[in-house]
C-alpha cells in the first residue's frame, strides 16, 4: 500500500450559486463577489457540494487536483489520495456527507420541515439536519422556529388549511454571531434581511408548508407539502432557544462538530480535515499560504506538511473562522 499523501495547500473549490424567489445580492455587496446575472435574485452559494445537480470543483490548491469535482475525490480509487485529504475514515463510496452554503434571505423563506430519516425513506428523500451562523442582520431580523406554546397538531392542521400559520410559529430575534440548531423535524423559516453561513447534512429534501402566497420565478405559487409536513413535524418542538456555545463548540452532532475559534493564531486538528468559514479575516494557512476573506470557505486536509494553523492577518491582530469536521 502507498503511504498516506499530505499536502501542503488547502482546497478551495469554486461556488455554485442558485437563484431563489427570496434572494437579492448580498452575495455580491457583503463579500465583493461576481454574480453569474447582474438582474437576477440569488439566495445561496452552494461552497461545498457534493450534489449530482450541483459539483463542486477545485479551482485552487494542489495543482494536481485542481480541476476534479470534491466527488471525484471522496470516491478516489486512490487511497492514499483520499486518506490524506479526508483521514481513514473516507471509505471511497457514497456522497461527501456535508453540505455547505451560505444563504442571502431578502425576504424570508417559505416555513418548511426536513424530514427525519425514517419518513424520508417513506416518502423517497433525503433526512436533512443543518445548523446556521448568522453573518449578517438587518434590524428586526428574526427566525421562525419551532412552535409556540400550547400549539397542538390539530391547531397547526387547522392553520394550515385556512392560511393563519405564521401565527402558530415561534420567533426569535437575530443578531450577527447567533447560531442555532436544525434537526430534522424542526419546523423553520429563515427571515428577510439575513445571510446565512449554513453546515448541513448532504441532502436536498424540503417539504413546504406555509409560503406567505408568494409567487414563484417561474410566475406560479410556488408548490406546497402539506400532507407531508405534518409527517415530519415535531409537534413537541415547542419555543427553542438560539444555540449556546459549550467553549468553542457551536453544535456537536452525530453528522458534523462546528467550532468557532478566534486568535491570531488558530491551530486545526492534526490528522481529521476539516472544512474553514473566514467569519472575519484576512487569514492565511500557515506562514506563506493563501489568504482568505471574510465569506471564504475551504478545505484543509487531514494530512498536512507542518503546523496545521492559520495566521490572522487582520489589523485588530485576531480573525474569527468556524471548523467544521465531519462526523
Amino acid at each position: 500500500m502507498n503511504p498516506v499523501k499530505s499536502f501542503s495547500e488547502p482546497l478551495v473549490f469554486g461556488p455554485i450559486y442558485q437563484t431563489r424567489v427570496w434572494g437579492g445580492r448580498a452575495l455580491e455587496t457583503a463579500f465583493g463577489r461576481t454574480l453569474p446575472d447582474a438582474e437576477q435574485p440569488y439566495g445561496e452559494s452552494w461552497e461545498v457540494s457534493d450534489r449530482p445537480e450541483a459539483e463542486s470543483r477545485v479551482i485552487a490548491g494542489p495543482p494536481e487536483l485542481v480541476g476534479l469535482t470534491l466527488g471525484e475525490l471522496w470516491r478516489s480509487e486512490d487511497a492514499s489520495l483520499r486518506e490524506g485529504l479526508f483521514g481513514p475514515d473516507a471509505s471511497g463510496s457514497g456522497p461527501f456527507p456535508l453540505l455547505c452554503k451560505i444563504l442571502d434571505a431578502r425576504e424570508r423563506l417559505s416555513l418548511q420541515v426536513h424530514p427525519p430519516a425514517a419518513v424520508a425513506a417513506e416518502f423517497g428523500g433525503e433526512s436533512k439536519t443543518e445548523m446556521w451562523v448568522v453573518a449578517r442582520a438587518d434590524l428586526g431580523a428574526e427566525l421562525y422556529v419551532g412552535l409556540r406554546q400550547g400549539v397542538s397538531r390539530y391547531d397547526f392542521e387547522a392553520a394550515s388549511k385556512n392560511g393563519t400559520v405564521e401565527d402558530l410559529v415561534h420567533r426569535i430575534p437575530a443578531e450577527v454571531g447567533d447560531f442555532i440548531f436544525i434537526p430534522s423535524g424542526r419546523l423553520h423559516a429563515i427571515g428577510s434581511g439575513l445571510v446565512i453561513y449554513e453546515i448541513q447534512e448532504n441532502s436536498d429534501t424540503t417539504y413546504r408548508v406555509f409560503d406567505w402566497n408568494r409567487i414563484g420565478l417561474n410566475g406560479q405559487l410556488r408548490q406546497l407539502h402539506v400532507a407531508e409536513s405534518l409527517r415530519c413535524i415535531d409537534f413537541e418542538d415547542v419555543a427553542p432557544e438560539l444555540g449556546k456555545a459549550e467553549g468553542s463548540i457551536l453544535v456537536d452532532c452525530d453528522l458534523f462538530r462546528v467550532q468557532r475559534q478566534v486568535g491570531s493564531v488558530i491551530s486545526l486538528p492534526e490528522t481529521e480535515a476539516v472544512i474553514v468559514t473566514v467569519v472575519s479575516g484576512p487569514i492565511r494557512v500557515g506562514t506563506a499560504g493563501p489568504v482568505f476573506q471574510e465569506g471564504d470557505f475551504f478545505l484543509v486536509p487531514a494530512s498536512w506538511d507542518g503546523p496545521k494553523r492559520l495566521i490572522a492577518e487582520a489589523e485588530t491582530g485576531e480573525g474569527e473562522v468556524m471548523v467544521t469536521t465531519m462526523k
